[in-house]
Order: structure tokens, then C-alpha cells, then sequence
């Protein structure tokens, strides 16, 4: 599942600087690689396949490379200053906060609650009046969107639905440690379906560097406390489907007219997402957040209602602040911070829920990050070219 300042894709075969006394440089190609920042990795790609820079994103400066995996604006590090850097340490403390609150919400209600599908819809229910709300009053800008546009990107909405929707089935069934702990297997996931689907092959040290993060998933479930199979194989499948989410959006790469930035196309993701569960969540387990249900399965209604409404915005808030904060940093930068959010969701859902961990657990936790972090910078090494 997971969760935003915009990402330009290039013009076409320049870039284009805010300094007329700059010469113009030609640009490479735009090509796209696969990490472990999970929905934003996402979001990034399709921006760059999808959605090509309209005439009037020439006037600004854009950035574009083949190293890493995504196409993003202006690192924190080349503008400077103390108020850039206060800025962004607020967002990074944002993003955190909001994801804390997020898993700690949504684990009170799963616990009390047990219809993830319901609680998946309501987020989605919830994000789409807030991406409605900031498109009427035009605190974002409201996308032109194409229909053409709107087919490519149903695909990724879908499996965006059901990487969250998994998500939460593993956080209704076991501890919000081991959920994020299994997660942290997202780099695994994303070199295998690279190499199988899009025969990138990773190099020797990506390889070695995810031989601790299987290792410490596969020492923490031995010695998980809450452990179960329908938690951990819920956990799995949300890695797959978003790691096969990345895949999939390089799949769809079309060139349009408009362009759409970061913000705008999660909110589009979205609204999608909630439409496509909506059935689902009828014929399945049917609507079972309401009132009178509640009431009945001797719930105390006002709590249950106001936790799963405050997870839902809390839920859409950490993923477009995850957003605003790649428009500033690398996306090595991001996925570091990525790894060290998991670590303080994992340390503080431990501390707030008084999850026992054996020290064998905490280990094979341990080592698992420790081997996210190893990924996240051997990513950026990349193979000097050879020469004839």
C-alpha cells in the first residue's frame, strides 16, 4: 500500500534553464529504473511515461538523467540556505508524524474492526474529498486530463488499490512491526520483477546487499510473536504488487500534451482507486462502517468512526508530503528517509501497543533495514560503461 511540488518530465530533447546567459544542453533520454520508495517510485514513473512537459513548463527549469530512477526537481543540497533546509527538516518531520498516526489509527480499528476492505474504501473515500476539495478551491490546480490519459492510468490505480488494500490485511492481523518489517523485502521484489520483466540485471553488490534483508524478514517471522500466515503472505503480496506497480507504469509509457505534476496525479490515482474498490467492497464484505452496524456489533460508534476518518487523512497526507519532499532531494536521498521512517514506525508501534519483541526479533529486524539502507545507496553505483 505506503503514501506530495511537482516532477517535469523534459521537454522534448532539451532542457531549459531560468538563465538566458546559460547555454541549452541537450538532454538524454529519458529511461527509468526501479526502487524501493515504494508509491512514489510509482508516481514518478508514470509521470515520466505518461505525461510529457507542456509549452509553458519550457519557461521553467527542469532536470533530467538517466542516473537513478526518477526525474525530480532541484536537490535541497544545490539551493542551500537555512530556511530550505528547516523547510524541508519540517517535512521530513511531517512525513513521519502523519505515517505514525496513520498505522497507529488504523491498527485500532482493524483490531476492533475486521473488514480491511471497508477500511481501504473509506481512505480511499477520504482522499478523493481532499483532493475534490483542493481542486474547487484552487488551492491545486485541476488537471486537463484526456480520456486517453485516463485509461493508461487505470491500471496503476488498480494495483495501487490492491497494494494498500493488502496492506491492511496484514496490519489487521498482525503487529504494525512485523507488517513493515515483512515490507521492508520491497528492494527483493523490485530487482527480481526488473530483472524477469524488463531484464535489468542488477549488479553484483545490489545482489549481496539484499542477502541481509531476506535474512532478517526470515529471522524476525521465526520469532514473531503475533506471527500468522494470512498476515505475512498479505504482506508479501502488497510487496509485489507494488514493486510490479513500478514495472507497469514503464509498460505504459505514451507521450500527451498536458502535463501532469506529482500532486495532481496521486490525487487522479486516487479518486480512480476509490471507484474501483467500491464494487468490491459491495460484493464482498458488503458496507459495514455505518452507524447502525457498528452499534450492533456493540462498537462504540463515534470512536470507530472518528479513528478510521482521522487514518484516512492521515494516510493521504504522509504520501503528498512524500511527494513535496522528492521534489527537493534525490531520490536516493528520499529512499534513505524512506528506510529511517520505517525504523521510527516500527520502534514507536512497538513502544505505543507494548508489542512484546524477542531479542532474536529485533535482530532479524534489524539486520533486514540495515540491509534497506545497504540498498538504497549501492543503487546510485552504477557500472562504468566499457570502454571498446
Amino acid at each position: 500500500m505506503q503514501s506530495a511540488a511537482a516532477f517535469r518530465p523534459c521537454p522534448a530533447g532539451q532542457l531549459v534553464s531560468r538563465n538566458p546567459s546559460r547555454p541549452l544542453l541537450p538532454a538524454r533520454p529519458l529511461r527509468v529504473s526501479v526502487s524501493a520508495a515504494g508509491s512514489v517510485a510509482t508516481t514518478r514513473a508514470l509521470a515520466l511515461g505518461l505525461l510529457s512537459a507542456s509549452p509553458k513548463s519550457r519557461q521553467r527549469q527542469v532536470s533530467c538523467g538517466a542516473a537513478g530512477d526518477a526525474v525530480a526537481a532541484p536537490t535541497a543540497e544545490e539551493g542551500g540556505g537555512l530556511m530550505k533546509t528547516l523547510w524541508l527538516g519540517s517535512l521530513f518531520g511531517l512525513w513521519y508524524l502523519f505515517n505514525i498516526y496513520f498505522n497507529i489509527y488504523n491498527k485500532q480499528v482493524l483490531k476492533v474492526f475486521p473488514y480491511p476492505i471497508n477500511i481501504t474504501e473509506v481512505q480511499f473515500a477520504v482522499g478523493t474529498v481532499v483532493s475534490l476539495f483542493l481542486w474547487i478551491t484552487g488551492i491545486i490546480k485541476r488537471p486537463k486530463i484526456s480520456g486517453a490519459q485516463l485509461v493508461a492510468i487505470l491500471p496503476l490505480a488498480i494495483v495501487h488499490t490492491m497494494g494498500n488494500l493488502f496492506t491492511n490485511m496484514s496490519l489487521g492481523k498482525v503487529a504494525v512491526s512485523f507488517t513493515h518489517t515483512i515490507k521492508a523485502m520491497e528492494p527483493f521484489f523490485s530487482v527480481l520483477l526488473s530483472a524477469v520483466f524488463l531484464g535489468e540485471l542488477p549488479t553484483v553488490w545490489v545482489v549481496v546487499s539484499l542477502l541481509p534483508i531476506v535474512g532478517g524478514v526470515a529471522l524476525a517471522s521465526l520469532t514473531e510473536a503475533s506471527f500468522n500466515w494470512a498476515g505475512f503472505w498479505s504482506a508479501m503480496a502488497s510487496n509485489v504488487t507494488f514493486q510490479s506497480r513500478n514495472v507497469l507504469s514503464k509498460k505504459l509509457m505514451v507521450k500527451k500534451e498536458e502535463s501532469l505534476d506529482n500532486l495532481n496525479l496521486f490525487s487522479i490515482i486516487t479518486v480512480m482507486s476509490f471507484f474501483v474498490l467500491a464494487p468490491v467492497t459491495l460484493f464482498t464484505e458488503g458496507v459495514k462502517i455505518t452507524p447502525t452496524f457498528l452499534q450492533s456489533a456493540g462498537l462504540n460508534v463515534n470512536q470507530v468512526l472518528t479513528r478510521s476518518l482521522f487514518a484516512g487523512l492521515c494516510f493521504h497526507a504522509y504520501q503528498q508530503v512524500s511527494y513535496m519532499i522528492l521534489a527537493m532531494v534525490s531520490p536516493v536521498t528520499h529512499s534513505v528517509g524512506n528506510c529511517v521512517k520505517r525504523v521510527v514506525v516500527i520502534v514507536t508501534s512497538v513502544l505505543f501497543f507494548r508489542t512484546p519483541v524477542s531479542p532474536i526479533n529485533s535482530l532479524g529486524t534489524a539486520i533486514a533495514l540495515a540491509g534497506v539502507f545497504l540498498y538504497s545507496q549501492l543503487k546510485r553505483l552504477k557500472p562504468k560503461p566499457k570502454t571498446p
